[in-house]
């Protein structure tokens, strides 16, 4: 894509039109160019008949059947028309293909929709990733002729080739990934390293090889399909490993090559979830955790779908852990605002970057249940008419630290916050829950968002060693996040039935903090008392009453 941009009357040639990133020609999609004059902060997302459009833009585009667009209001157009379009996009998590029973099971899903014209985006077969991850960690250390024998190894073979065979494809399809999973693993072992680079290129095995089967499976069963690797397609991100972010010329390259090939020769598209290709290193890099989901709202809004729908083991978003509380029931519907909350608060359902997408694509997702798919599951949307509810959900975070700051010289004084947190900064420490006053102020970490989560500790040390040269430090370990989420707007009332509920249960609240989105206030308590909490609030929430002890 090669853009010709006009400023003060002079003509630039630019990779990308885009001010946020600009990119090198080779991880952009072919055959496309644009010669525009823009105004503002403009993107062009989706080359064909799919554009996404802020303020003014005037572009004219050769070598593809592309209208000549000048708008200023934000535009959705789907990229195909007709009965034969591809409608939404439909995500399945690793318990949901984790054998060739379930595969079996997932195909016959997304056939019983026959209204429906999916792309798919699958993550890896169940516990694959974690195999990987283990597999490289013992290679450092096995020896060069043991990488062989290593279990986690032998495991990912035969899962894979037990579940090829028993969906009747060929293992021919996933031999070479094999092959190659078992070269890098003696690399790894002569290297003796497992760098994050490293970490990311062993678990796109997984996605690869789970997508190829089932791709492969459906094509047997007389649907066709067709297999993509999501860093061949478009997905580019920066070189964060293991934790990588979307950048916005991912959406038109993505557009761009499922479109083409849907027109072409239509297939059900079959996407590896969770990976990327650094636009630096051009590696493979991954989205964090969970990052199948912001692949699914990736490619959401990179089509204007009508529609994404992630099917989890569970019947949608609920009350609150059902492992926690067996009476948590389903959510029928959240706003994006809320769901963003409760991903980020450790609600295993969406990745907390996966809302971003369908919100500024306005593309309502739908979470549902692969093992009961009559479930109605919830919907998430820009707003709902549940505004009579309190609350919607309760969400627990284990496992954190808080760190109270004490220091005299905060008050009437400028810039001590900007020191404070500039020493986390240094650090490479995030912050979750803030909390201040004239004179103090207390946060809320998470050791799983540390960069080496083998030296906790240590990084711990060093953080409060930093902070007690300019003020009194109190770290507190075991702590636990109680997260309500809801219609913040009658606070009032949720914290007086919240308090309530912990004075009788005689828990100390050690901290609460309500952020600016207005839809959650989070109450910090010790990790042993937490459990009960979020069961006692559950029914004072959402049953009107109190537990038995």
């Amino acid at each position: 894509m090669a853009a010709a941009l006009h400023f003060g009357g002079a003509k630039t040639t630019l990779s990308v039109v885009s001010r946020d990133y600009l990119l090198p020609p080779s991880v952009l999609p072919q055959k496309l160019r644009f010669a525009g004059s823009v105004a503002s902060n403009n993107k062009l997302y989706g080359p064909l008949r799919f554009c996404y459009i802020s303020r003014a833009l005037k572009v004219n585009c050769e070598a593809v059947n592309v209208d000549v667009l000048e708008k200023k209001v934000t535009e959705n157009v789907s990229f195909a028309s007709g009965g034969n379009r591809i409608t939404c996009v439909m995500k399945f998590g690793g318990s949901s293909v984790a054998s060739a029973e379930r595969m079996r099971e997932v195909a016959d899903l997304i056939l019983s929709f026959p209204n429906e014209r999916p792309v798919i985006v699958l993550s890896a077969m169940g516990k694959t990733t974690n195999k990987l991850l283990l597999a490289g960690e013992k290679a450092v250390s096995c020896g060069f002729l043991n990488v062989s024998s290593i279990d986690e190894l032998r495991f990912i073979k035969d899962l894979h080739i037990r579940t090829a065979n028993e969906l009747g494809v060929d293992e021919s399809i996933i031999e070479k990934h094999l092959e190659d999973l078992e070269q890098l693993l003696k690399g790894i072992s002569m290297m003796r390293e497992f760098t994050p680079r490293t970490k990311d290129y062993i678990v796109s095995f997984g996605e690869c090889m789970s997508t190829r089967i089932f791709a492969a499976y459906l094509n047997n069963k007389g649907f066709k399909a067709r297999q993509y690797d999501a860093f061949e397609i478009g997905f580019i991100t920066t070189d964060d490993f293991t934790n990588a972010e979307i950048l916005e010329a991912t959406y038109p390259a993505v557009a761009k090559r499922l479109y083409d090939d849907w027109t072409s020769d239509p297939a059900i598209p079959i996407v590896t979830g969770f990976l990327g290709k650094g636009w630096r290193t051009g590696a493979v890099t991954t989205l964090g955790r969970g990052g199948s989901d912001l692949t699914a709202t990736v490619i959401g809004k990179s089509l204007g779908l009508r529609e994404i729908q992630v099917w989890k083991d569970v019947d949608g978003v609920l009350t609150c852990d059902p492992n926690i509380y067996e009476h948590a029931h389903s959510v029928p519907y959240l706003t994006f605002d809320e769901a963003a909350e409760l991903a980020y608060f450790g609600a295993q359902v969406l990745h907390p970057h996966s809302i971003k997408p369908a919100r500024e694509g306005e593309i309502p997702v739908r979470v549902k249940n692969s093992y009961n798919r009559s479930a109605p599951g919830t919907l998430i949307t820009k707003s709902t008419s549940t505004s009579k509810a309190v609350l919607t959900s309760i969400v627990l975070k284990r496992n954190v630290t808080t760190l109270d700051i004490v220091s005299t010289r905060m008050l009437g004084s400028f810039g001590f916050l900007a020191k404070v947190f500039s020493i986390f900064a240094d650090l490479g420490i995030s912050v979750d829950v803030v909390a201040t006053s004239e004179v103090s102020i207390s946060m809320t970490l998470d050791p799983s968002k540390f960069w080496d989560r083998e030296l906790i500790q240590q990084e711990l040390d060093n953080l409060v060693e930093e902070l007690e040269k300019i003020a009194i430090v109190n770290l507190l370990q075991r702590r636990s996040i109680i997260s309500l989420i809801g219609n913040v707007k009658r606070s009032s009332l949720i914290l007086e039935k919240a308090f309530c509920v912990l004075r009788n249960l005689g828990v100390n609240v050690q901290m609460i903090s309500q952020g600016a989105s207005k839809v959650n206030i989070s109450l910090v308590v010790g990790d042993d008392e937490a459990e009960k909490c979020v069961r006692a609030l559950h029914s004072a929430f959402f049953e009107g009453g109190h537990p038995k002890a």
